[in-house]
């Protein structure tokens, strides 16, 4: 809901400070009093397209500060939300301003954001309608949509785009899985013998850095033997492990003598001993590892040539040629398991196009079903805007199958029975496009507005008595739990609002300025019997104005 507006140097505004209310708010005045400057500047602030130059003469910049509550479930959140803005109690505040030199800047609860995040939040916001509508209800893009809403369709419109949604994955797939069969069978000659070369070979991961290694060492082996073999003579029995034993048997036979001086060194001796033992066998089984068939030399090298070779063949690392053969394989299961899985495919997408095209007929019927009843209420609001003898039609035509479903909605009219029938803007005169609007709105318009402010905007023109007591009836209606600002010439219609504002010009030496004054009950007396009689005001006019306001008096 519109809570304020602030206006400062905008056109043939100097100031203004507005506080709106809930319900039917409606803003009257004279001819070129300044009423639509006050659209201009709310549309600005909105970020709506309008006038380029909208700064007062003189002024260095104008600026618009609207401020809006927002209800609990207020799609206006989830914009804010993307966009990293808070809205605390509910309450968001917009402000824009326009530079002397064209430069505009806009601000949301203090954060400066985008011309397109700002369009964004607006469309949550405020509803704009008028004999020149062309950004809801005249635009035939949003009539499916409108219909939906009418007949609370969300439901299954959901169940459509989730069939879509499986429909596309599932065609995906299949297009996958024959441009995967289709290369493989391409390649079926190479793959095949690529893994048979592979699979006969069998390398491992690290079996060339080991064969390599195995390699060196048998290649080296001769001259690293022959030097071991002489380091094992060295500390065989002959060498020193005997001499050690040799000491060692000495020193025993005089020890009694040394009296205990020799029982340190024969330690020593026997730990010599043990380690003299333990190279002599570490020794041992190096010389027996170094023994070795020549042809196990040729062998280790014809396969590390071999596993070098097939890895440049496919230009991989050695150790990658396993995870090649397990991709080259799994090639070559597409060629052969290829019929099934592609039949697999086939049926998941004949399986999701009957799951789509059910839940699409099923939505089709609901909406037919539904612009049945649309036609059926907008020609029971038409009747009381003395349009009994136009037709309206929701036509509900097919089109090609899309997440929406397979439908186009259309809003036609016919204004006489038998003439043909069109869009709304192009049969429609402007009084009678207006009154279309305001039935059609009113058959859209739920009990809950969910916190969207609509603006009719002279959508009264052209009609008078009865009519425009209908009019102001049906505006008074959709104001019921929300929020509706009309800008009206009817006394029938200013007559039914629960606040009410006079837009006056005035002019000094230098400048015209345009203000907005609340009405106080008598001043509104004053105001609708000036609408009703020009500018002199007569008794009988005001006693007019009350019977309009309060039909019990007259």
């Amino acid at each position: 809901m519109l809570r304020g507006l602030d206006i400062r140097d905008m056109l043939i505004i100097e100031r203004l400070d507005l506080t709106f209310q809930a319900g039917l708010n409606v803003l009257t005045g004279e001819t070129g009093a300044g009423k639509s400057i006050l659209l201009d500047s709310l549309g600005f602030v909105l970020g709506w397209r309008g006038r380029a130059e909208l700064v007062r003469a003189g002024a260095e910049q104008g600026e618009v500060t609207a401020v809006f509550d927002l209800p609990d479930g207020h799609p206006g959140y989830a914009v804010l939300a993307e966009a990293g803005i808070g809205a605390e109690d509910g309450e968001v505040i917009l402000r824009r301003v326009n530079t002397a030199d064209g430069r505009k800047t806009a601000w949301i609860n203090d954060r400066r954001v985008s011309g397109e995040v700002l369009r964004q939040l607006s469309e949550t916001l405020v509803e704009l309608h008028g004999q020149h509508d062309d950004r809801g209800l005249l635009n035939p893009r949003g009539h499916r949509l409108l219909l939906d809403d009418y007949a609370g369709l969300a439901p299954d419109v959901a169940k459509v785009r989730t069939a879509w949604r499986a429909l596309a994955e599932a065609r995906k797939r299949l297009a996958e899985t024959q441009v995967q069969i289709a290369a493989a069978q391409a390649d079926e000659e190479y793959l095949r013998h690529a893994v048979s070369e592979i699979d006969a070979l069998d390398p491992q991961p690290g079996e060339e850095a080991t064969l390599d290694a195995q390699r060196r060492l048998m290649q080296a082996a001769e001259k690293i033997r022959e030097d071991i073999a002489k380091a094992g003579e060295a500390v065989s029995l002959s060498g020193a492990e005997g001499m050690v034993s040799d000491a060692s048997r000495w020193l025993i036979g005089v020890s009694d003598k040394a009296d205990g001086q020799l029982d340190d060194p024969l330690a020593a001796l026997e730990r010599a001993a043990l380690a003299l033992d333990e190279a002599q066998q570490g020794i041992e089984a190096c010389l027996n590892a170094l023994s070795f068939n020549p042809a196990e030399l040729e062998e280790a090298e014809e396969r590390l040539f071999a596993i070098r070779g097939l890895a440049r063949k496919h230009q991989v690392l050695a150790d990658d040629l396993a995870d090649l053969g397990s991709e080259l394989r799994a090639r070559l299961a597409v060629v052969d398991e290829g019929a099934g899985d592609l039949a697999r495919c086939e049926g998941d997408v004949k399986t999701a196009e009957a799951a789509y095209r059910t839940a699409a007929e099923r939505l089709t019927a609901k909406r037919v079903k539904a612009a049945k009843s649309l036609d059926k209420a907008m020609a029971a609001e038409l009747a009381p805007l003395k349009m009994e003898r136009a037709v309206f039609t929701t036509d509900v035509s097919a089109t090609d199958p899309g997440p929406d479903g397979q439908d186009v909605v259309a809003f036609q009219v016919a204004t006489n029975p038998g003439a043909p029938a069109g869009p709304l803007n192009k049969i429609a005169s402007g009084g009678e496009l207006s009154r279309f609007l305001l039935a059609l709105k009113v058959c859209l318009t739920q009990a809950e507005s969910g916190g969207l402010t609509m603006i009719f905007d002279e959508i009264d023109r052209g009609v008078g008595g009865a009519t425009a007591d209908a009019v102001g009836r049906r505006l008074a209606s959709l104001s019921e739990g929300g929020q509706v600002l009309v800008v009206t010439h009817s006394p029938q219609v200013a007559a039914l609002g629960q606040h009410h504002w006079r837009v006056e010009k005035r002019q000094t030496k230098s400048q015209t300025l345009s203000t907005v004054v609340p009405l106080k009950p008598d001043e509104r007396i004053d105001e609708i019997a000036r609408m009703l009689s020009g500018d002199t005001v007569t008794d009988a006019a005001r006693a007019a104005a009350k019977a309009l306001m309060d039909p019990e008096i007259a």
